[in-house]
């Protein structure tokens, strides 16, 4: 999607498929990163064959909020909804997220956007949700679905 928007011709796109980041291979060495600046260090991230032999992954996996974190990215990536006189937009929150598959480091993974709702909060600030859907290369089960919310200033 491409170009800018009126608030009205955006809602005619809720429940539209809005945009698809290219894909991302995801490596050891961002896992590693994201274990230092997390804290979390769990062997299943970081083990290659601890983790192959005492789990049903095969090898390392991503952390679930590694993936998480990648949403703005693959978002900005998509070029989803935009409105117009856009002068800022920030990340809001997320009403729901879920963890289906792990994401076996090497993997490739992409997101699709489907919008859900806009809505006015204040004159000029527009929320948005849009359900987020990252799926691995190659596997028919998402790695994760969330209810993404940003906040778009106007004016």
């Amino acid at each position: 999607m491409s170009g800018q928007m009126s608030p009205a011709a955006a809602r005619e796109l809720i429940g539209t498929e809005t945009g698809v980041s290219q894909w991302h291979t995801i490596s050891q060495e961002q896992v590693n990163q994201f274990a230092d600046t997390t804290g979390d260090h769990q062997f299943i991230h970081l083990d290659e064959a601890r983790a192959a032999a005492e789990t049903p992954f095969g090898g390392t996996i991503a952390h679930g909020y590694l993936t998480l974190s990648m949403l703005s990215m693959l978002g900005a990536e998509a070029n989803n909804v935009r409105l117009q006189n856009t002068r800022i937009t920030i990340n809001y929150g997320l009403d729901k997220v879920r963890f289906l598959n792990p994401v076996r480091v090497g993997s490739r993974i992409r997101a699709r956007f489907v919008l859900m709702s806009i809505e006015e909060k204040n004159p000029g600030q527009w929320l948005l949700k849009n359900q987020a859907t990252v799926e691995i290369d190659g596997q028919q089960k998402p790695a994760m679905i969330a209810e993404s919310l940003a906040l778009v200033i106007t004016g």
